[in-house]
């Protein structure tokens, strides 16, 4: 049963994914976003307490 033998397959299985690893970092790497992100406010508000009629 050629299942049981890893040797060969397991070297095709490395390589395929060691070259599909390399193309993706490197596509990943130039992806350029098309709206730079903004700095967002640090102050937090003050929670306003709620003026319910509970009638």
């Amino acid at each position: 049963m050629p299942q049981l033998n890893p040797g060969p397959w397991f070297t095709i299985f490395l390589s395929s994914w060691i070259i599909y690893l390399a193309i993706l970092t490197f596509k990943m790497n130039n992806l350029k976003y098309q709206n730079n992100p903004t700095l967002q406010d640090m102050k937090k508000e003050s929670p306003r307490p709620w003026n319910w009629p509970w009638i």
